[in-house]
C-alpha cells in the first residue's frame, strides 16, 4: 500500500510538472517579396498572449504552455494566416511568409510619428515616392523626384547658377525640414545645392509630411518635413545605368550610375553602394553667350551597412561623399573671374550617420543611439566685370572668390515604449533628447561679405501614440527647444486624431506650433546679379524668432478589391506665421543691391490638396494632385525700393498640380508620362542696362504645363540572371520653357520661372539582376 501511495504521489507531481511547463515561440514574418512585416500582430488563439513584429518583422511571445497551439499572425494589407504548431519544451522557432490580400497601398513608414506605423494606421498623412515612382518620371536627383508630390513644387531661382528650392503648402524653402535617413543635417548653405547633389540611385523611398503636425522633428519643420531613406541592403542585386540627355540637341547631359548588395546567408549583415558621375554642358537659351543651365560635373558614391549583432540588437551605418563642380555665366574658357559675369562652385560634401537599435521586453520597448552629421567644403565665385578701366583693374587684381566651411553634428537617444491594455487599448510612448550642432563660415573678402554662424539647439521629445479602439487614435506630443539664438525654451506641442470609418476611411485631425530661428537659412546665403551688380542678404539687428500655428484636416478614402484600388484623399491645411520674415530692400552699394531680413507683423497660408489614384491590377497606375491656396502677409512689405509694397508672397502661385500615369502590358514593357502644373505668380524683376528690362517692377509669370514621356522594354537573359532594359523618351515635350530671360552681363538672375529644362530628348541603358 506504501508502495501504491508514494507511485500516484510521484505520478501526479510529474503530471502537474508536465502540465505547467511553458515554452518560448520566436520567429520572423516575411512578405512574399522577402521583405520583413512591421506591426504585424501574433495571437496565440484562445488565450489573451500575443505581441507585435519589430522593425525586423522578428517577434518573441514567452510562457507558452507546451503542446499543440494554434498562432494566428495578421497585417494590414495581407491575408490572415493561421499555423498550428506543436510547440516543445524551450526555445520553438518559426519563419512565417504573409500573401498580399490586394494591392498594396498600405506601406509602413517612420516620418510622421518618428515609430515604424502603417499608412493607414499613421494619425498623420505620410505621402511616398519610392524608386520605382522616380524612374518612371526619370528624374536624375532628389530635386526632379519630388515634383511629383501634391502639396509640393520645386523651383528653380537663379538664372546663373540654377540653385532650387522646395515648397511646401506654399511656405518657401526655409520653412522645410530634409532629413537624410531621419536626421536634420542638411545645413542652411548645404540646402541652396542639396536638392540636386542627391542622385536618386541612392534613395530607397522619400516620405514627406506636409504641414506643422511634423514639428517634432525640431526648428524650421513648419512647411513640412522631407525624409529622405537612403538604399537599404535587403537581397543580393546588382544594376549599371547610363542616360544620355540632349537639351534641345545643343547640350549633351550624361548621367552614369550603379547599385551593388550583399547579404550573409544569414541575413545578419549587409551592405549596399552605390555610385553616380553625372557631365553636363552649359546651355544658352537666348543666343547671348550666357548660360540658363550651368555646367555640372558631379561625382557620388557612398553606402548603408547594417550588423545585427543578435536577435535584439542592430547596427546600421551610412555614409555619402558628393563632389560637385558648377559653373554658369559667360561661356568662355579661362578662370571664372575673366569671364563678364559667372558663378563658379565646387563642392566637397560629406555624409553620414549611425544607429544603434536594442530591442527588448519581447521587442515591447526600443532604444536608439543615433548620430548623423555633415561636412561642407565649397570654393566659390561670384562676379561681374566693372563697365570702366581702372575698376576693371582693381577687380582683376582683387576677385571676389570665397570659400565655405559648414560642420553639422547631431546626436540623441529615442525610447519607444509599447503599452499593451494601459488603461484602455495600447499605446506607444516615445521620448528623447537630442543636440544639433551647425556651423557656417562663408566669406568672400572683395565684397566684405561674410556669415560666421554657430547655432546649436538642445531638444527634448514626448509623444503618447494611443490606440484607444481599433478604429480611433489620439497621437499628443511635444518638443521642448533651446535655441542658443533665441532667448527662451520655445514648448512646440502637437495633437493629431485618427478615425477609421470601416476599411475604406481614414479622417484625421492635426494641430501643431512651432518656430523658426533669427538665423540665416539658404536662399539668405545666395548672392544673386541684378542691376549690374550683386545682391547681398543680411539680418537685421534685433531679428527674432518666427512663429507658427498650424491645422491640418483631411478625409482619406481608398476601395480595394482583388484586382483594383481607387480612392482620394481631400486635405486643408491653415497656417499662420507671426513675426514673419521678409526681406526689406536696403538700396544700393558699391558692389550692388542689398536686403535686410526683418520680422513683419504675420502671415497666414491656407488652402486645399485634392488627390485621386487608381490602380488597375498593377497594369495601370495613375495618380494626380492639386492644391489651391492662398499665401499673403498680414499687411504689406517692401520688395523693392519705389515700388508700392505688397502683401502677396512672391514666386507663390495659388494654383499647382501634377499627374503620372504608368502602364505595364507585360513585365517586359513599361510606358509611362507625367505632367506638372503651375499657375500665374508675381515675380520681382531688377532692371539694368542691356538686359532688355529698363526699369524695375513686378511680374506675372503665365502658367505653364510640364509634360514628359518615356518608354521602357526589358530583355530577360536568363542563362545570366540579368536583364537588359532599353529606355527613351522626352521631358517638357511642348517646350514650355522661359522664353524672356534678360540678356547679358547685367541681367537680373533671380528673374526665372518656369520648368528647369527646355524640350529634352533621353535614351538609357540597365544591366540588372533579375
Amino acid at each position: 500500500m506504501y508502495n501504491f501511495i508514494l507511485f500516484a504521489i510521484l505520478l501526479f507531481y510529474s503530471s502537474l510538472d508536465l502540465f505547467c511547463q511553458t515554452a518560448t515561440i520566436s520567429g520572423k514574418i516575411n512578405s512574399s517579396n522577402d521583405e520583413p512585416v512591421i506591426s504585424a500582430t501574433v495571437q496565440i488563439i484562445g488565450t489573451t498572449k500575443g505581441t507585435y513584429t519589430n522593425s525586423y518583422g522578428q517577434f518573441i511571445i514567452n510562457e507558452i504552455p507546451v503542446g499543440s497551439q494554434s498562432l494566428k499572425f495578421s497585417s494590414v494589407g495581407y491575408k490572415d494566416t493561421t499555423v498550428i504548431l506543436d510547440v516543445k519544451q524551450g526555445k520553438n522557432e518559426v519563419i512565417i511568409v504573409l500573401q498580399e490580400s490586394n494591392i498594396s497601398f498600405d506601406e509602413v513608414v517612420v516620418t510622421g510619428t518618428r515609430t515604424a506605423k502603417r499608412r493607414t494606421d499613421s494619425p498623420v498623412i505620410v505621402n511616398l515616392i519610392d524608386s520605382k515612382d522616380l524612374d518612371h518620371v526619370v528624374a536624375i536627383n532628389l530635386s526632379e523626384g519630388l515634383k511629383y508630390q501634391p502639396g509640393l513644387r520645386v523651383e528653380t531661382d537663379c538664372q546663373t547658377c540654377n540653385y532650387t528650392q522646395l515648397r511646401m503648402n506654399g511656405l518657401q524653402g526655409g520653412y522645410s525640414q530634409i532629413l537624410v535617413n531621419s536626421r536634420p543635417i542638411f545645413s542652411p548653405l548645404t540646402g541652396l545645392y542639396g536638392l540636386e547633389q542627391i542622385p536618386v540611385n541612392m534613395i530607397e523611398r522619400i516620405e514627406v509630411v506636409r504641414g506643422g503636425v511634423s514639428a517634432l522633428y525640431g526648428s524650421s519643420a513648419i512647411g513640412g518635413t522631407v525624409n529622405v531613406i537612403t538604399k537599404i541592403p535587403s537581397e543580393n542585386s546588382y544594376n549599371i545605368t547610363n542616360t544620355l540627355q540632349s537639351i534641345r540637341g545643343n547640350t549633351l547631359d550624361n548621367i552614369l550610375s550603379a547599385n551593388a548588395t550583399v547579404i550573409n546567408e544569414s541575413e545578419t549583415a549587409g551592405a549596399t553602394f552605390f555610385m553616380s558621375n553625372r557631365n553636363r554642358g552649359t546651355y544658352d537659351a537666348n543666343g547671348d553667350n550666357y548660360s540658363e543651365l550651368p555646367e555640372l560635373n558631379d561625382n557620388s558614391f557612398g553606402t548603408n551597412l547594417f550588423y545585427q549583432l543578435n536577435d535584439y540588437q542592430k547596427l546600421s551605418l551610412s555614409l555619402s561623399s558628393i563632389n560637385e563642380y558648377r559653373y554658369g555665366g559667360e561661356m568662355v574658357d579661362g578662370p571664372a573671374h575673366l569671364a563678364k559675369q559667372s558663378e563658379e562652385r565646387t563642392h566637397k560634401v560629406f555624409i553620414g550617420s549611425m544607429d544603434y537599435q536594442i530591442d527588448f521586453n519581447n521587442y515591447k520597448n526600443t532604444l536608439v543611439f543615433y548620430y548623423g552629421g555633415q561636412k561642407t567644403d565649397r570654393d566659390h565665385f561670384t562676379g561681374i566685370s566693372p563697365d570702366s578701366e581702372a575698376e576693371l583693374e582693381n577687380y582683376v587684381m582683387d576677385p571676389p572668390y570665397g570659400t565655405s566651411d559648414v560642420v553639422t553634428h547631431q546626436g540623441g537617444f529615442q525610447l519607444n515604449n509599447r503599452l499593451d491594455d494601459f488603461i484602455y487599448g495600447n499605446a506607444v510612448m516615445s521620448i528623447g533628447a537630442e543636440y544639433i550642432y551647425d556651423d557656417v563660415y562663408d566669406i568672400i573678402e572683395s565684397y566684405n561679405y561674410l556669415i560666421d554662424q554657430t547655432t546649436t539647439d538642445i531638444g527634448a521629445f514626448f509623444q503618447y501614440d494611443w490606440e484607444i479602439e481599433p478604429e480611433l487614435n489620439l497621437l499628443t506630443g511635444f518638443r521642448l527647444d533651446k535655441h542658443n539664438l533665441v532667448d527662451k525654451a520655445i514648448i512646440s506641442p502637437r495633437v493629431s486624431i485618427l478615425y477609421k470609418w470601416k476599411e475604406t476611411t481614414q479622417i484625421r485631425l492635426g494641430w501643431g506650433t512651432g518656430f523658426r530661428a533669427p538665423q540665416a537659412f539658404d536662399t539668405d546665403m545666395h548672392i544673386a546679379f541684378a542691376g549690374g551688380g550683386v545682391s547681398r542678404i543680411s539680418l537685421a539687428d534685433d531679428l527674432k524668432e518666427e512663429r507658427s500655428n498650424s491645422f491640418t484636416a483631411s478625409v482619406n478614402y481608398d476601395k480595394a478589391t482583388e484586382h483594383f484600388i481607387a480612392g482620394f484623399t481631400v486635405e486643408g491645411f491653415y497656417t499662420t506665421l507671426s513675426d514673419a520674415f521678409y526681406q526689406f530692400p536696403l538700396g544700393e552699394d558699391e558692389f550692388g543691391q542689398r536686403f535686410e531680413k526683418r520680422n513683419g507683423s504675420g502671415a497666414t497660408v491656407k488652402g486645399i490638396t485634392i488627390e485621386g489614384r487608381a490602380n488597375f491590377d498593377y497594369k495601370i497606375e495613375i495618380e494626380a494632385g492639386f492644391t489651391l491656396q492662398s499665401s499673403l502677409f498680414d499687411e504689406a512689405v517692401d520688395n523693392i525700393e519705389g515700388l508700392p509694397s505688397k502683401r502677396d508672397f512672391l514666386r507663390t502661385p495659388n494654383d499647382y498640380g501634377f499627374a503620372t500615369l504608368s502602364y505595364n502590358p507585360s513585365k517586359f514593357w513599361n510606358i509611362s508620362t507625367n505632367v506638372t502644373y503651375t499657375g500665374s505668380m508675381i515675380l520681382a524683376h531688377f532692371g539694368g542696362g542691356g538686359t532688355g528690362q529698363t526699369e524695375d517692377e513686378y511680374f506675372t509669370s503665365p502658367s505653364f504645363f510640364d509634360i514628359g514621356l518615356r518608354v521602357g522594354h526589358t530583355i530577360e537573359l536568363n542563362n545570366l540572371d540579368t536583364g537588359l532594359e532599353l529606355f527613351g523618351g522626352v521631358k517638357n515635350i511642348l517646350d514650355a520653357y522661359q522664353n524672356d530671360f534678360d540678356i547679358s552681363k547685367n541681367r537680373d538672375s533671380n528673374f526665372i520661372y518656369g520648368p528647369s529644362l527646355p524640350r529634352t530628348l533621353f535614351f538609357g541603358i540597365r544591366v540588372k539582376a533579375i
